[in-house]
């Protein structure tokens, strides 16, 4: 076989049979590559035999090269899953894969942005956008990560055939994993006002919202918008597209939502992931009290 051959059928795997995200896909074939490059493997038999030695001798070669530690423990996960994969096109026991933990990594609670906060970036994004459909479209995608609780990747991956918004919007998240969210009428409108306003035709079949030249809209792009947003609005780095998401769970986890509940709307595959939002409502809670408190202000 070829390393190409390796490669495609890894690829296969992973969006085909797993139905990875094409992000995890990419992330997981560049790791796949660099394995097959710098250990010259070109036969599953090979990835099979590698050992956690192999797999500690090339980690370290990619350290030298800056990888932090969280970083390095996303590739060693792949390199362990490429490898679990390998010894199963060889006929191999996966069970009998290299055992390998990986770095120690700091778990930072995730830091929403308030509520006002919140509306203000959706607002200035379209404010300061060179072209109405363009803070429109900006707009709309903000509310619907900070109303709806998507990811921007789920925002951006909406087709034109949810048009028109109803109450409720059906997102396919991580692993091609369907919910069903509630949608605000603030967020229908907002989306409703970007496609009448956007330039391009909207094909049922193709991506809601679109870049400058017509292509899907990149998340790089919003990204962007919302840096200089929260610039002019002054609020820190974390504000990103991303600090939406985790807004709208830790204001609803305040308002009085349970887990469970709140699991489903984030399509989070466990309750574990979706825990970690009552430590933020109780550092919340700890911060209003600090700053409320007489004596705290004494």
């Amino acid at each position: 076989m070829t390393q190409a051959a390796l490669l495609e059928a890894w690829h296969d795997h992973l969006a085909l049979g797993l139905r990875r995200s094409k992000h995890t896909v990419r992330a997981y074939m560049r790791t796949a590559q660099r394995l097959l490059v710098g250990q010259r493997l070109a036969d599953w038999d090979a990835v099979a035999d590698l050992s956690a030695g192999h797999l500690r001798t090339h980690l370290a070669a990619r350290r030298e090269q800056g990888l932090s530690n969280a970083s390095a423990a996303r590739e060693l996960s792949a390199l362990k899953s490429f490898i679990a994969f390998a010894r199963t096109q060889a006929g191999r026991e996966v069970s009998d894969a290299p055992r390998m933990r990986g770095p120690r990594i700091a778990k930072g609670l995730p830091r929403p942005v308030t509520p006002d906060d919140a509306i203000g970036l959706a607002e200035t994004v379209d404010a300061l956008a060179v072209e109405d459909w363009v803070g429109a479209r900006d707009r709309a995608v903000l509310l619907l990560l900070y109303g709806a609780g998507l990811r921007i990747a789920e925002a951006l991956s909406l087709k034109a055939d949810a048009l028109p918004l109803g109450d409720r919007l059906t997102v396919t998240g991580k692993g091609g994993k369907q919910r069903v969210v509630p949608l605000l009428p603030i967020v229908r409108e907002a989306v409703a006002d970007y496609a009448a306003r956007c330039p391009w035709p909207l094909p049922r079949d193709e991506a809601l919202f679109r870049g400058a030249k017509g292509g899907p809209l990149a998340q790089g792009m919003v990204q962007k918008a919302t840096a200089r947003a929260r610039r002019a609005l002054g609020l820190p780095d974390s504000a990103t597209p991303h600090a939406l998401r985790h807004s709208f769970a830790t204001h609803l986890l305040g308002a009085g939502t349970d887990l469970r509940s709140l699991q489903e709307l984030l399509g989070h595959a466990s309750l574990g992931s979706t825990q970690i939002y009552t430590q933020v409502d109780a550092a919340s809670l700890l911060d209003t009290y600090r700053n409320a408190h007489p004596r705290e202000r004494d």
